[in-house]
C-alpha cells in the first residue's frame, strides 16, 4: 500500500471500529432456542394450508446480544448522511433535521393506523390536507393526490391520469410520450407500464431540448411529452415555455418529472411554465432518509384539466371538518393501499413550516449555491461538458483524465480511500464518462472544501502519472472493487443454506 493510499485521515470524519464480519449463521453456535414461542394447537385454516412450513425455519441460533453486536458492527461499515457528504447527482441526499423525526413520533400520530374511521384522526388529515395546499401553491398546480409511494410511483400515476384525460374526450389513439434521451430511466419505464408508447427524444449540443426535433415528432398521436427541468446536465430547459405551448398546440400534456425540484423551489413554479403534471419526491425537496431504497413519497400535482381523474382516496375539507373521498366517478382509482406514505409526508411538512412562505426560496438558492461553488473549483481539473452556471447539480467527465489511464469509475473508487462517498457515475447516459454531483443546500462550505480538495487531490495524481492507487482503489474498505461484468452476469443472490423450505 503506497503513500497516497495511506493519506486519507485529513477527508475522513472518525470512522469508529471497524470488523470483518461473519454471517450469522457462521456465528451460530447453538440451536436457535434463544426465543420460544408456543405453538398453535388449533388447525389452520385450508386456506392458509398452502402456505404451512414442511420443515421448521432455519434460525441461527444466537443470543439477543450477539446478534445485536453483529448489526451494530455491520451497521458501522455504512456511510450514510450522518456519517458525511453524501454528494450523488439526481438524488438529493440532503441531511434530514431531527425535528421531522421527533413531529413523526408523537403520540398523535405515530400509532394511527390507516384504516381509522375519519372522525378519529382529524388532526392528522387537517396535516395533510394543509400539505396537499402548500404543495399545490409550491408547484403551481392546484390539485394535489398525495398517495404515490416514490417518484417512480409518481409518474406511473401521473401517466395514468394523461391517458385517462384523452380517453376521456375520445382521443384514444394518442399513445405516444416523448421522452429527451437525457430523462431518469424511469420515465419511459412509467409510460410504457400505463399502456402508452415512448419515443426518445435527442438533446441538443448543450444538453437540453432541441425544439426542431421536438417539432418534427409533434403530432396527432402524441399524449404527452415527460421532461425534467432542471434535466439531469443540470442545466435549466431555457426554452420550457415554448416547448410547453408547442406540445399544447398538438394536442399534448407535459409532464414533469419532479426529481429536481430543489433547484426551483420558492423560486419558480413549473405549472406557471406550462407544465400539466408534476410528481414531487417530497422525501428529497423535503427532506426523508431515504437511502437504500426507501422510504419515499412522490406526490403528484396537476392542472385543472387532469384534475378530475386524480386517484382515490383524497383529503376534502368540508367546512370545518376532513374527510376522505374514496370515490369519484372519473378518477383512475386508487394506486396506494390508503392515503400515502403518511411518515414521510409529515417529515416534509414540517421541512416546509420551518422554512415557512417567506424563505423557502433558500432551499433552491443555497442547493443552487453550493453546486455552483463546486463547479467552480472543479472546473480547471475537469472537463465541464456544458460550460456555463448549473442549477443545483454539477456535471463533469473523465475526459482529461482518461488521456492519464483513469476512468470515472477509478475516481470514485479512489473517493472511498479519501473517506468519501463517490458521486453518482456514467448518468446521465447522454455524457460519457460522466460524473453528476449535487451537493443541497444542507452542507456547509467546509464540507465542499473537503471534497472539492479531494476531487483534486486526484486530478493531480493523475497529472503527475501517479495512478496506481486509482487503478487499485478501494484498498481502505474491507471490500475491494468487484468484477463488474461477472457481478452483472453471474451474481450471487442467494447464500447456499440447506434444509430451508
Amino acid at each position: 500500500m503506497n503513500q497516497t493510499t495511506m493519506n486519507h485521515s485529513k477527508y475522513s470524519a472518525t470512522s469508529g471500529l471497524q470488523h470483518e464480519e461473519p454471517l450469522l449463521f457462521e456465528h451460530a453456535h447453538e440451536e436457535a432456542t434463544s426465543i420460544a414461542l408456543p405453538g398453535v394447537d388449533a388447525e389452520g385454516c385450508p386456506e392458509l394450508a398452502a402456505f404451512t412450513r414442511r420443515t421448521p425455519a432455519l434460525i441461527p441460533g444466537l443470543s439477543e446480544p450477539e446478534a445485536v453486536r453483529h448489526f451494530v458492527r455491520l451497521s458501522q461499515w455504512n456511510h450514510g448522511i450522518e456519517t458525511g457528504f453524501y454528494p450523488l447527482g439526481s438524488c438529493t441526499m440532503k441531511y434530514n433535521p431531527r425535528v421531522n423525526e421527533q413531529v413523526v413520533r408523537l403520540p398523535g400520530l405515530a400509532g394511527l393506523h390507516p384504516e381509522q374511521p375519519d372522525d378519529t384522526v382529524q388532526g392528522v388529515l387537517g396535516l395533510l390536507y394543509e400539505l396537499q395546499q402548500w404543495l399545490g401553491e409550491i408547484s403551481g398546480l392546484p390539485h394535489v393526490t398525495l398517495q404515490p409511494a416514490a417518484g417512480a410511483h409518481g409518474e406511473l400515476a401521473g401517466m395514468m391520469v394523461i391517458r385517462a384525460y384523452h380517453d376521456a374526450r375520445g382521443d384514444t389513439t394518442r399513445r405516444k410520450v416523448l421522452v429527451p434521451d437525457s430523462a431518469h430511466g424511469t420515465n419511459p419505464a412509467s409510460a410504457v407500464l400505463a399502456g402508452l408508447e415512448t419515443v426518445e427524444i435527442k438533446s441538443g449540443a448543450d444538453g437540453r431540448i432541441d425544439l426542431e426535433v421536438l417539432k418534427a415528432h409533434l403530432n396527432d398521436d402524441i399524449a404527452a411529452l415527460m421532461l425534467t427541468n432542471p434535466n439531469t446536465t443540470g442545466m435549466f430547459e431555457s426554452d420550457i415555455a415554448e416547448i410547453c405551448a408547442l406540445v399544447h398546440a398538438a394536442g399534448g400534456m407535459v409532464y414533469g418529472d419532479g426529481a429536481n425540484l430543489n433547484a426551483l423551489v420558492g423560486l419558480a413554479r413549473p405549472g406557471d411554465m406550462g407544465i400539466d403534471c408534476l410528481h414531487i419526491n417530497v422525501h428529497k425537496t423535503f427532506s426523508t432518509p431515504h437511502g437504500g431504497g426507501g422510504p419515499g413519497a412522490g406526490p403528484v400535482a396537476v392542472s385543472d384539466a387532469l384534475a378530475p381523474f386524480l386517484p382515490v382516496p383524497r383529503i376534502e375539507k368540508q367546512g370545518d371538518a376532513y374527510r376522505v373521498v374514496r370515490k369519484d366517478a372519473q378518477s383512475i382509482g386508487a394506486v396506494f393501499g390508503s392515503i400515502g406514505q403518511v411518515g414521510v409526508l409529515l417529515r416534509a411538512a414540517a421541512y416546509i413550516a420551518a422554512f415557512g412562505r417567506n424563505h423557502l426560496n433558500k432551499i433552491a438558492e443555497d442547493a443552487v449555491l453550493n453546486a455552483n461553488y463546486v463547479l467552480y473549483r472543479l472546473k480547471d481539473a475537469y472537463h465541464v461538458p456544458f460550460p456555463g452556471l448549473c442549477k443545483h447539480e454539477c456535471l463533469l467527465t473523465d475526459e482529461l483524465q482518461e488521456r492519464h489511464g483513469v476512468k470515472t469509475l477509478d475516481i470514485a473508487k479512489r473517493l472511498i480511500d479519501l473517506g468519501m462517498h463517490p458521486m453518482t457515475v456514467y448518468f446521465p447516459l447522454i455524457v460519457h464518462g460522466a460524473m453528476l454531483i449535487e451537493p443541497t443546500e444542507t452542507e456547509s462550505r467546509e464540507t465542499l472544501d473537503t471534497f472539492c480538495d479531494a476531487m483534486l487531490e486526484i486530478a493531480a495524481a493523475c497529472e503527475a502519472g501517479d495512478t496506481e492507487a486509482m487503478h487499485a482503489a478501494p484498498l481502505v474498505p474491507f471490500r475491494r472493487r468487484l468484477d463488474e461484468t461477472q457481478a452483472a452476469r453471474k451474481p450471487v443472490l442467494v447464500w447456499p443454506l440447506q434444509g430451508a423450505v
